[in-house]
């Protein structure tokens, strides 16, 4: 996922996406641990796409905070 298509979801998406992402991720490291994957970067995709998400939710609660100030 790219940043931009991130950016156009709203925070209740980014959130629920940010728990799929998380419970894939439990399971492609519980899958990698008894058995070869057939994709093994797909695990440092998920886990870049969890970064990314986190990041503009943390911008945009910045920008919410300095906005009330």
């Amino acid at each position: 996922m790219k940043a931009e298509e991130i950016r156009e979801l709203d925070d209740a998406e980014l959130n629920h996406r940010l728990g799929e992402l998380r419970l894939e991720q439990f399971r492609l490291r519980f899958r990698s641990a008894i058995m070869q994957l057939e994709n093994p970067s797909l695990r440092r995709e998920i886990r870049r796409d969890i970064a990314r998400i986190r990041t503009i939710l943390h911008e945009r609660r910045a920008a919410a905070e300095a906005e009330q100030q």
